[in-house]
């Protein structure tokens, strides 16, 4: 019998368990050791982490509709009728009533003709890319894109074209000498960790120019922009059977999930042929019910809405930073650029004993050097909240 057959399988992997732990404690040493909170209770401005209460601006629940009691309700009552658990794909018999209303809901709201549901962003914007991009394509993608649609164009195997951010001629230079048989320009909307809008219209443009399609991820901007909460589409008034519109419904919408709007030959395409939607169990009718009610609260409560960009306008008047930087950003998330990952972590872990939750974000999810604490904020918050917040901050700076 030969050695490696002798043995042990605990010696066989240590080699293995020893080059993970020491890329760990590497990680450690440099500040990028990530590590989870628990939270008790509700998602909401005021949250109660490993024991202590805490005022958070962590979290991506824009209009504070997570704990609303429509959503809890909505919940309650599909549950009672469809149970917990869907048990099958939605192409086998997962696709219940809760799903079908939900898409019915999204259809007339986006005023899209084509409306498909996926269990979550991550998975549709892998869904989308790998349906729609093969060998011989090509994917022009904004270089601080979230890292699914990243994900999602390696996987396709396209060709990967990454233009320097927001760099519309850099993106024109590529786009004039591709030769692909099918072009897909892919952009966040808003961008996740600078908070700043892709400029669609222009993107739009060159994929008419030079026969393209774009796909915009707005996780972050549906609910949140345009007068009806319509998403980026609705702010820059923008229509086109060019573009494939993808948004989540865990963020402004209270939920999970997410969908995939454009032209219905492409929704009914990527029901026959994305992975990630055939071949997995369909979410719970009890979270497609709690998201459209979620969804019918951002078209009938304006008001909400109009808090949210009042707080984004307080925050941005308040924040005079003078070792940091503010990033500009109309939206909801709000970066203060710090540099080093040991000193976002400080000031983070200063904020946390002041009893204020401001995650510190670093590389590789921002690029290095650009350590930033990620200020999110919500419909929830009220002008005091804004406040407690930029005295701690201006204190934590004067030192």
């Amino acid at each position: 019998m030969s050695s490696m057959l002798e043995s042990h399988p605990a010696e066989v992997a240590a080699p293995l368990l020893n080059a993970l732990q020491a890329e760990l404690a590497e990680r450690a040493t440099l500040g990028l050791l990530r590590q989870r909170r628990v939270l008790h209770g509700m998602q909401g401005v005021h949250v109660e982490v490993d024991g202590k209460r805490l005022l958070s601006f962590c979290s991506n629940d824009y209009l504070g509709l997570a704990a609303h009691p429509a959503l809890i309700s909505a919940m309650q009552q599909s549950a009672a009728v469809a149970g917990a658990g869907t048990g099958a794909s939605h192409l086998v018999t997962g696709h219940q009533d809760a799903h079908e209303a939900l898409e019915h809901t999204l259809q007339a709201f986006m005023r899209m003709p084509g409306i498909l549901l996926f269990t979550t962003g991550y998975m549709a914007n892998l869904g989308i890319i790998t349906a729609l991009c093969e060998r011989e394509d090509a994917i022009f993608a904004d270089k601080l894109n979230h890292a699914s649609l990243n994900d999602a164009a390696l996987l396709s195997r396209a060709e990967l074209k990454r233009y320097a951010h927001n760099d519309l001629a850099s993106l024109e230079r590529m786009l004039a000498h591709s030769t692909a048989r099918r072009k897909l320009v892919v952009a966040d909307a808003v961008f996740s960790m600078d908070g700043d809008l892709a400029p669609v219209p222009e993107l739009l443009r060159l994929c008419e120019r030079y026969d393209a399609y774009l796909m915009l991820d707005d996780a972050h901007g549906f609910g949140v922009l345009g007068k009806t909460g319509r998403g980026v589409l609705e702010h820059f008034a923008i229509d086109s059977p060019r573009i494939i519109y993808m948004a989540t419904l865990g963020k402004a919408a209270g939920a999970a999930g997410a969908f995939v709007a454009g032209p219905k030959t492409v929704t009914d395409y990527l029901m026959q042929t994305a992975r990630p939607y055939i071949y997995t169990t369909a979410s719970p009718a009890p979270v497609a019910a709690a998201a459209m009610a979620g969804v019918q609260l951002i078209q009938q409560d304006d008001a909400r809405r109009a808090h949210l960009h009042a707080m984004i306008h307080e925050f941005r008047q308040s924040c005079q930073l003078r070792r940091w930087q503010l990033m500009t950003s109309d939206t909801a998330i709000q970066p203060i650029i710090i540099g080093s990952n040991d000193d976002a972590l400080h000031i983070s872990k200063c904020l946390l004993k002041s009893g204020i939750l401001v995650p510190a974000i670093r590389p590789p999810t921002v690029p290095k050097g650009t350590a930033r604490l990620r200020v999110s904020l919500s419909a929830a918050h009220c002008s005091a909240d804004i406040q407690q917040l930029m005295a701690v901050l201006h204190r934590l700076e004067a030192v």
